[in-house]
């Protein structure tokens, strides 16, 4: 069964451009890890600062060995510098896909 995670985190729009480099590692960090399918944050077009979170992991072994990694403690410590707040994430367990 695949997991999918979605949600959102805020940033102050000022400090966007200087975040970005930290998302791009975290992002190339996450899709290089055994049993991630996809990751990705994007900026809503209409609310900036506000950044879309989506992953699919293979399995919850997958989620959790992801939880452990040094990526993950690193972004997590960071965040503080850049204001982000409002971490707002939810998990789904997808028994079935099918293109539309």
């Amino acid at each position: 069964m695949s997991l999918i995670v979605a949600g959102t985190v805020r940033v102050p729009p000022e400090n966007l451009e200087r975040f970005r480099p930290d998302m791009i590692e975290m992002m190339t960090r996450s899709r290089a890890e055994d049993g991630c399918i996809d990751y990705a944050y994007a900026q809503d077009i209409f609310d900036p600062g506000l950044i879309r979170v989506f992953e699919i992991w293979r399995d919850e072994a997958a989620l959790q060995a992801h939880f452990k990694t040094e990526h993950m403690a690193r972004w997590r410590a960071a965040w503080p510098q850049f204001g982000v707040t409002d971490r707002n994430l939810a998990l789904y367990e997808i028994a079935a896909e099918r293109t539309l």
